[in-house]
């Protein structure tokens, strides 16, 4: 197993069903992993932080990881989480999630970057199932790994 790991992280949001799904594609070395998932009755940022503590579950502590994505409330998230433990205010819906996510970030080396969106990408394959969990949770919240055959379509760069 690698000590660096990426992870491309997406997540949408339908403010019509207040609903949003998220996905990740997280590269270990050459190993591919992948989950998606969605909520009913969710705020946009609720989304966004639940598709990140999703993709860094069970991640070994001393590993570098690269967070990427083309959405601000993912890449922006280290930012915003110094922003919040020096004095600005988070959603109160969302606290317990900050808090976790903090907690894991200060656990290892995180740097979150801005990812561009071009077919046959992770980010792309993540955007979609996204989508998917999204259309998914308007009924019922939702949470499954992305299959290893569909993973290989991934594109994940060498």
């Amino acid at each position: 197993m690698s000590d660096s790991i990426r992870i491309w992280v997406e997540f949408c949001h339908s403010s019509a069903y207040r609903s949003g799904g998220w996905a990740f594609v997280r590269a270990e070395g050459r190993a591919l992993t992948g989950a998606a998932g969605g909520e009913r009755t969710a705020s946009p940022e609720a989304i966004a932080l639940a598709g990140l503590l999703a993709a860094f579950k069970d991640l070994p502590p001393s590993a570098a990881v690269e967070v990427m994505s083309t959405l601000p409330g993912i890449y922006g998230a280290g930012r915003r989480i110094t922003e919040l433990e020096t004095g600005g205010e988070a959603d109160t819906e969302d606290l317990a999630r900050w808090a976790q996510l903090s907690a894991v970030v200060k656990a290892r080396p995180v740097k979150f970057a801005r990812a561009m969106n071009a077919p046959r990408t992770p980010t792309a394959f993540a955007t979609a199932w996204a989508e998917l969990a999204q259309d998914k949770a308007k009924t019922r919240p939702f949470n499954a790994a992305i299959p290893k055959a569909n993973l290989v379509k991934a594109g994940v760069p060498d």
